[in-house]
């Protein structure tokens, strides 16, 4: 027979995950800060138009220039760039950790659901990272960095508006693309139906562009389009996982409400009462 775990037993447990967790994301960390050359030649990129996505779309040259303006401005961003790349790199191994504390609490089916839920939101969060990396924040880079009031006017970006640009809209849009996943739950949960999301289809497709606005806060017509683009490609995927979820559950919840009133009818058959 097993022993029962009392609260500082599990305490103690967490208390070592928390630990391999901060242990990981540090080496992690510590391994991007020496790989400097490579990791800022890939963050700084977007700058160029040897980028990419700046020659599919056939944009015009142009070098946007960045300049330092503190002391230990460089050093920190440095630190920083490595400690968030660290995560990153990590974050398989973080996620592993954790779920590995909290698997013994659930159920075995709820162990599979949960696995499923967990790889598809990190699989969509990572997704919104790239897409954000190689099609909005460039976009927006080029847009802002290149845009000028006057010619007697000369634009040059500080390192920390770039870095904590990209970093925000990464996050950003990391989060946005966990919309799908989150509309699946919802919906497992009952309290989301398809016809609902088409429904307020329209309502949708303003606070897209009202999101997009804020996310990309440019006058560029075409960069908010491309960004409300792959929100309401999100949006419409959402609608058909929703539909799928709703009529793949409502087959067992009418099994089991009509189930439900065979159970109480066996007993009255045969009270004493009749006898």
């Amino acid at each position: 027979m097993e022993e029962q775990m009392t609260f500082w037993d599990h305490l103690d447990i967490l208390r070592g995950s928390i630990i391999r967790v901060l242990v990981a994301a540090v080496l992690m960390g510590v391994g991007v800060f020496f790989l400097k050359e490579y990791l800022f030649d890939l963050v700084l990129w977007p700058r160029d138009s040897s980028f990419p996505t700046y020659r599919l779309l056939g944009a015009e040259e142009f070098h946007i220039r960045l300049v330092n303006t503190e002391l230990t401005e460089q050093f920190m961003i440095h630190m920083k760039v490595s400690l968030v790349m660290g995560l990153l790199v990590a974050s398989p191994y973080i996620i592993y950790v954790l779920f590995r504390f909290i698997s013994p609490a659930l159920y075995d089916n709820e162990r599979r659901a949960s696995i499923r839920l967990v790889g598809a939101a990190y699989a969509m969060f990572m997704v919104g990272i790239v897409i954000n990396y190689f099609l909005i924040f460039p976009l927006t880079v080029r847009f802002l960095g290149t845009y000028s009031v006057s010619s007697e006017v000369e634009t040059m970006l500080t390192l920390s508006s770039y870095i904590d640009t990209l970093l925000l809209m990464s996050l950003v849009f990391g989060i946005v693309f966990e919309i799908p996943v989150i509309a699946w739950l919802l919906a497992r949960f009952g309290m989301l139906k398809h016809t609902w999301m088409s429904q307020y289809r329209r309502h949708a497709v303003v606070a897209i562009l009202v999101i997009a606005a804020i996310i990309t806060p440019t006058a560029d017509i075409m960069t908010l389009l491309v960004v409300s683009l792959p929100i309401w490609l999100l949006y419409e995927v959402s609608i058909w996982i929703v539909k799928f979820t709703n009529t793949t559950s409502n087959p067992t919840e009418e099994c089991s409400e009509e189930s439900e009133p065979s159970s109480p009818s066996l007993p009255s058959s045969a009270s004493p009462s009749s006898s």
